[in-house]
């Protein structure tokens, strides 16, 4: 039985579901988690499920319903990621087809399956009024079925780059509204897969910018990985994953490990489950290429604030688009000199030598001019800092955020009862 309980205004809130599918614990769910904070209680009432578990996921039932309903019983990415690379099914006719079909049906029964049936059951027990996908729809397409199945509205935060394929563009079929954290992303599926502008709303990602501590310990951070008062520290900082270019951030060390004294490149991030093999491998090359001197790994770091002041640079470097990563929207908040790549979210957020630099994407010696340039400059790096965190607190606030995202559900649910009538 469900129990709703009137507001003070003697209505019920709307119950929104929001079912978070990530890869690990990064930017999409720590977004997430600020907008299920800042909603309006009185008007909506949340609920939030998550594939993945862990302490930073558990924290999330200190501000709202939280349950963990696992989405990978049986690691068919892993089993890609040693398949893939050998050639002897290309030597047997038909036999790479076979495989991929075998671990996409292992996939159905072991893992989306499971899923699907139990957020189905949670939805209706929770009596969600609207479900909230926090990822791409293909990978949530279990929220996006419940919701068909159900009869209730569907939401998608669009947080990357899409392929136009037949798949993708079938999960897409299934979103009644789309949130893009960018203008580069909405454009990107309006071309590639044919989504009508009046079913996407641009909404920038929102942080708790009063949060972040402009005045943190940036030495306790440089203290605690051994970075000495004087080393010049540049940190990218994001999750170990291929895309989010940790490779290239190694080739830019190599170009200037003679060319800056006392250099420290820090790689800032922790390593999601399927990308452990990932990691060992850019230890091993560090290892390999002597980079041990001046390469450090943190792993995960909570306090991010003292990392920001603990850098001299911020870097990041995703060889990919990426939407809008948080780490732009922070380091600028936080008035840190910020180096990124020339595509995705960054190139729309960042003014080249007004609020940060630029660089050509995957190419390592254009970072490490950049990294060059900062290091030499140190009015530029104070500057640039000043004028990003200027234009960060007028465009990042997760009151803003919070009040777009309300108003997205509030045209659904306007929509929905002009159709009952």
């Amino acid at each position: 039985m469900i129990i709703r309980i009137k507001n003070q205004h003697g209505t019920e809130p709307k119950r929104i579901l929001y079912v978070e599918n990530g890869i690990g614990y990064g930017g999409a769910i720590i977004c997430l988690r600020h907008l299920v904070r800042n909603l309006d209680r009185d008007r909506f009432e949340p609920m939030v499920v998550t594939g993945r578990t862990g302490p930073h996921y558990e924290e999330i039932a200190d501000e709202a319903r939280w349950l963990h309903i696992p989405d990978r019983h049986l690691d068919v990415v892993g089993m890609h990621q040693r398949i893939d690379p050998k050639t002897w099914p290309d030597r047997i006719p038909g036999a790479r087809f076979v495989i991929n079909q075998a671990l996409a049906r292992a996939d159905d029964l072991a893992n989306f399956l499971p899923f699907y049936r139990r957020l189905l059951a949670t939805a209706r027990e929770f009596g969600a009024d609207l479900i909230h996908a926090n990822n791409e729809p293909l990978c949530n397409r279990a929220a996006l079925m419940v919701g068909r199945k159900l009869g209730i509205p569907t939401v998608c935060h669009v947080r990357g780059d899409q392929e136009g394929s037949r798949a993708m563009r079938w999960a897409y079929g299934l979103v009644d509204h789309f949130i893009p954290v960018s203008h580069w992303v909405s454009r990107n599926i309006q071309e590639k897969l044919g989504v009508p502008p009046e079913k996407i709303t641009v909404i920038y990602d929102g942080l708790e910018l009063d949060k972040l501590d402009i005045q943190a310990d940036g030495k306790a951070f440089r203290r605690q990985f051994g970075i000495a008062d004087e080393d010049f520290a540049v940190g990218l900082v994001g999750l170990l994953i291929p895309w989010k270019g940790q490779e290239l951030f190694l080739d830019a060390a190599k170009q200037l490990k003679d060319r800056i004294p006392n250099l420290k490149m820090l790689i800032v991030g922790g390593t999601p489950e399927d990308c452990k093999d990932y990691e060992r491998k850019l230890r091993q090359r560090v290892q390999k290429e002597g980079l041990s001197d001046i390469v450090v790994f943190t792993g995960h770091v909570s306090d991010m604030p003292k990392v920001y002041n603990g850098l001299d640079v911020v870097v990041s470097a995703s060889t990919s688009p990426e939407p809008l990563g948080t780490v732009v929207i922070e380091t600028m908040t936080m008035a840190r000199p910020l180096i990124g790549p020339n595509h995705g979210g960054a190139a729309e957020m960042v003014d080249h030598e007004k609020t940060g630099l630029l660089f050509q994407p995957k190419d390592a010696k254009a970072l490490a001019e950049a990294v060059l340039r900062f290091q030499k400059d140190e009015t530029l790096r104070r500057e640039l800092g000043r004028a990003a965190r200027e234009k960060a607190l007028s465009t990042f606030a997760v009151a803003t955020h919070a009040h777009k995202v309300q108003e997205v559900y509030d045209r659904i649910f306007n929509k929905g009862a002009e159709h009952e009538h």
